[in-house]
């Protein structure tokens, strides 16, 4: 019973293989590929081994990359459907699986493929389909930076998507926020991208005026989970000798005060790091007799 219950498994499994096979096929067919995408993206996560098939298989990367293309008339001016920007996005979804894959990762950044990804970054519309558009792409280059590899960092800083995430850091959803704060912790976090941001008193100050910008905005409608990649942000920059200095005049008094103790009561690890960042800033610094900080020698 054991034994024709697995076998019953493995043809079932075949069958969904054979299927997988004939949707990548279908991919280098613009008469069946809307379809195609559509099933494909709904298979991501229980094929493991999507990605190279995806990326080894004739003429697929070419074909998901003209449906990207094909969208870019409809950016500017904005006409973009919500038809177009579901087809899009299930398109964009497949290159996530491409991007995260270990073995199709590096050949992914060698092909400059993320740089297609980035006029929809540039948009600007507040409608629904361009919303999805912006967040679906933030989450292709999130996919990148979750793999924490060096390579993917070194890559990033050649490109523009630090002010691409700061705009969307300043004016995009709260959902498109959380994504491109994270990418931008993510580059922090590596000592190429802390050093490339601190090199600099112009990306520097950029960087500390949108995070001050959030902070404000979150006193006013706070969201704990993107406080959280803000306070790691500014934490990060802390290790930076002349990061510290500055941001010492600059961090915001919200971060200083009790304005998120309710929002933080149960984020331990939040609360952590900010209590850090503030030590980090006491520390070093000269005060004279009447309590007013000196700069250090």
């Amino acid at each position: 019973m054991l034994a024709t219950g697995a076998a019953v498994t493995t043809a079932l499994a075949q069958v969904d293989r054979e299927k997988i096979y004939q949707w990548i096929n279908e991919l280098s067919s613009p008469e069946t590929r809307e379809n195609a995408l559509l099933e494909l993206s709904k298979k991501r996560e229980s094929v493991p081994d999507l990605a190279p098939m995806l990326w080894h298989s004739c003429g697929t990367i070419a074909a998901l990359l003209q449906e990207i293309v094909n969208i870019y008339p409809s950016i500017n001016p904005p006409t973009l459907t919500a038809h177009q920007s579901n087809r899009v996005c299930n398109a964009l979804a497949l290159l996530q699986c491409v991007a995260s894959h270990p073995e199709t990762r590096s050949a992914f950044l060698a092909a400059h493929i993320p740089l297609f990804l980035y006029p929809f970054l540039h948009t600007v519309s507040k409608t629904r389909p361009f919303e999805y558009l912006r967040l679906t792409s933030l989450g292709v280059i999130g996919a990148l930076v979750k793999t924490d590899e060096q390579e993917v960092i070194n890559f990033l800083l050649t490109t523009e998507i630090i002010p691409l995430c700061l705009r969307i850091m300043e004016s995009g959803s709260e959902l498109s926020k959380t994504v491109a704060t994270f990418i931008l912790q993510k580059i922090l976090l590596d000592d190429t991208g802390l050093a490339y941001i601190c090199q600099t008193y112009e990306r520097f100050s950029h960087v500390a005026m949108i995070l001050g910008k959030m902070v404000l905005q979150l006193s006013k409608e706070p969201s704990a989970r993107l406080l959280k990649h803000v306070v790691r942000c500014y934490l990060r920059l802390s290790d930076n000798s002349r990061a510290r200095e500055a941001l010492r005049q600059c961090l915001p008094d919200q971060l200083k005060d009790t304005t998120f103790a309710q929002v933080l009561k149960d984020d331990t690890t939040t609360k952590r790091w900010l209590a850090q960042l503030v030590k980090n800033l006491q520390e070093g610094q000269v005060t004279d007799p009447r309590g007013i900080p000196l700069p250090t020698q």
